[in-house]
């Protein structure tokens, strides 16, 4: 190829070079970022670009990324917040439509060719090019996230990915968030070329160019799904399958997507108009406001394991149980070398079962879990310890088992070595005075099943050693967790939190209130699943062990109970019994038990005592900041995403209250 001729214009996030072919190489960089995002300033720059390829008509255009092994996140998130007003936000979107029209109304052929992520309005983006190329490597990932903020596609995505899919494949991408790997998204019509990791983007991307390549339509059977009656039939299936994982009135998003595909889906011009007018409005919605929070408090989580460059290669995990065999489980599957120990080689065999389990479902490749199994070892004698940068005790929940476990193990840790216990509920100073230096000890309390929870607790207390703390945390973040950083009180956030709500819903239930009423007020009210149900699949025993730990006699009725329920055998899912029958893993329901209560006040009455506690922790510094005991809260116990944490909601909804006083006193 030809030398470049560099041509920056003054530009701050874009490059535009021209070869000896008139090939236009156009580069987005935005300055100052790890990642390219389409603000409103990038957005601004590649307005004065297309409006000079106008002009000029070179032979083709590429666009790919200055920055390596990222392309484009999607848009700003940052700037949603910027205005509220419905009106603003409307006249925004239709200026991205129209400049994003002019890119797919080129003369010439155009092409985009990238590595990395292409998300959300990245991927509307390059929606707009004749021909898509991307290289098949791990770190690509190709999808529409928006749904996850309380929006779909409004660059012009819901259109574009009917156009270049099929309706089916589009929506099923847009509704659920999915992202996916650049072989299949070359398959769903996503992208057009892959280029494997030996090849060359820039050459694929030249030839596509001079050949003038542009992608077809879809196969007939895709195109067949946007006809009238087969989008009123998708959509109603559609409907059932989103009402199944999110209420309209919390999440209105995918509904009013399908609403435009059923309206609409034959058109990519009226499917691009209708964002113009739906998504505005979401954008300036309760829901997707408090769906951008939690997005920060996630990222906040994240900025947690970013305090220490702390990496772990080997992971001595003691105890095979459930809890211990399932993270041992998970180190591996984040491709960690694990040793897993127990008293005898029979308490490690089921642990290995489910770890096969979970590799296959998780890596899915014969190679890669092979891998996997590799990783994971037996270990009976305990071998690993001498050699693990992170030792996890994982054993049963009593003070005195840890202790003496703690007691044998001093002398085979190595200085370096980050030594963590899972308790629940146990605080650290009852437990790291075995050790000759108490402040090496830590919590690392991941919560059930270890695959599905992202959240871990990272203990800590007056003692502790800051620098360890802040190693657990990066470890958690090297395992695709959050961690968050909490002080070792009883029960630390999590349980603390849980103890007091579920202690109600079995008094409730005591004084007579269907446990199917208890637990559909909960989800009415936006948790993932209702309390009744939580302590059937987390375990009766466990819920046991953590009252004792926090309340001891003090519990009364309440262990009583639970303990004669446990006696029985009756601990829950894992059981087949426990306050529910359970069959093939769902609980067995009377679907009119709850007819007659008003769930509405069912659920204020059930929440309180999760509220109040909340504020407890807040005040007793349990975490550094209520942003922070919010994200706990969403991560840990799954509270409502679309109300932005406890927290979050009190205040919004005591201040709505408040307005609402002083419009009838005035």
């Amino acid at each position: 190829m030809a030398s470049e001729s560099a041509g920056t214009n003054g530009w701050k996030h874009w490059r535009l070079d021209t070869d000896i072919d008139n090939i236009a190489w156009l580069y987005i960089d935005r300055s100052d970022e790890k990642v390219n995002s389409l603000g409103t300033e990038v957005l601004s720059e590649f307005e004065q670009i297309i409006a000079r390829l106008e002009s000029d008509k070179p032979t083709g255009l590429v666009l790919m990324s200055g920055k390596r092994r990222n392309f484009i996140v999607g848009a700003d998130v940052r700037e949603f917040d910027a205005t509220d007003k419905v009106s603003e936000l409307e006249e925004n979107v239709r200026k991205v439509h129209g400049l994003f029209q002019r890119v797919e109304d080129l003369p010439f052929p155009t092409v985009v060719a990238f590595e990395g992520y292409c998300l959300g309005g990245g991927l509307e983006l390059s929606l707009c090019f004749d021909w898509r190329i991307a290289l098949d490597a791990d770190h690509t990932r190709v999808g529409f996230p928006e749904v996850n903020l309380g929006i779909y596609p409004g660059f012009g995505g819901s259109g574009r990915s009917i156009t270049a899919m099929g309706g089916l494949n589009a929506m099923q991408i847009m509704l659920t968030g999915k992202m996916l790997r650049a072989r299949p998204a070359r398959g769903m019509g996503l992208i057009n070329q892959t280029v494997d990791k030996h090849g060359s983007l820039r050459w694929a991307a030249r030839n596509a160019v001079l050949k003038k390549k542009r992608a077809g339509k879809p196969p007939l059977k895709a195109r067949l799904t946007t006809l009238g009656p087969v989008r009123k039939f998708l959509a109603g299936q559609m409907r059932k399958q989103v009402a199944r994982k999110a209420r309209k009135e919390h999440y209105p998003a995918p509904y009013e997507l399908i609403d435009a595909f059923e309206a609409c889906g034959n058109s990519q011009a009226a499917m691009i108009r209708a964002e113009g007018d739906k998504v505005p409005r979401l954008l300036a919605g309760d829901t997707s406001r408090n769906l951008r929070r939690v997005f920060r408090l996630m990222e906040e989580l994240k900025a947690q394991g970013k305090r220490s460059d702390f990496k772990a290669r080997r992971v001595h995990v003691i105890g095979a149980g459930v809890m211990g065999g399932d993270i041992a489980a998970w180190c591996a599957v984040r491709g960690l070398e694990v040793t897993l120990q127990d008293r005898e080689m029979k308490y490690i065999e089921p642990a290995l079962k489910r770890a096969r389990s979970l590799f296959k479902r998780r890596l899915k490749k014969p190679e890669a879990v092979a891998a996997a199994q590799t990783r994971l070892v037996a270990d009976v004698e305990g071998k690993g310890v001498k050699r693990a940068d992170v030792i996890i005790e994982a054993i049963f929940e009593n003070r005195d088992a840890k202790r003496e476990l703690f007691e044998k193990l001093k002398p085979d840790l190595q200085a370096h070595t980050l030594v963590a216990t899972n308790t629940s509920a146990i605080p650290l100073a009852e437990l790291s005075d075995v050790f000759d230096d108490p402040s090496r000890l830590i919590g690392l309390h991941f919560f059930n099943p270890v695959a599905q929870m992202p959240l871990v607790e990272i203990v800590y207390d007056k003692q502790s050693d800051p620098d360890r703390v802040n190693d657990g945390s990066s470890f958690a973040t090297q395992i695709g967790k959050y961690a968050l950083p909490v002080t070792s009180t009883p029960g630390f956030l999590v349980n603390r939190v849980l103890a007091p709500y579920m202690r109600n819903a079995m008094a409730l239930h005591r004084e007579g209130v269907p446990r199917e009423a208890i637990d559909k007020a909960a989800e009415q009210f936006g948790m993932p699943m209702g309390p009744v149900e939580l302590a059937d699949t987390v375990g009766l025993d466990v819920g046991l062990g953590v009252i004792d730990t926090l309340m001891g006699e003090a519990a009364g009725e309440d262990r009583k109970v639970l303990e004669e329920m446990v006696k029985a055998g009756k601990k829950g899912k894992k059981t087949g019994e426990g306050f529910y029958r359970w069959k093939k893993g769902k609980p067995q329901r009377d679907p009119k038990a709850h007819e007659g209560h008003d769930l509405d006040e069912l659920a204020a009455k059930l929440m309180q005592p999760y509220f109040d506690e909340c504020k407890a922790c807040l005040a007793d510094e349990v975490v550094e900041s209520a942003d922070l005991l919010d994200a706990g809260m969403i991560f840990g116990t799954g509270f409502a995403p679309f109300r932005g944490g406890p927290l979050h909601y009190l205040e919004s909804r005591d201040g709505e209250a408040g307005t609402v006083d002083e419009k009838e006193s005035s």
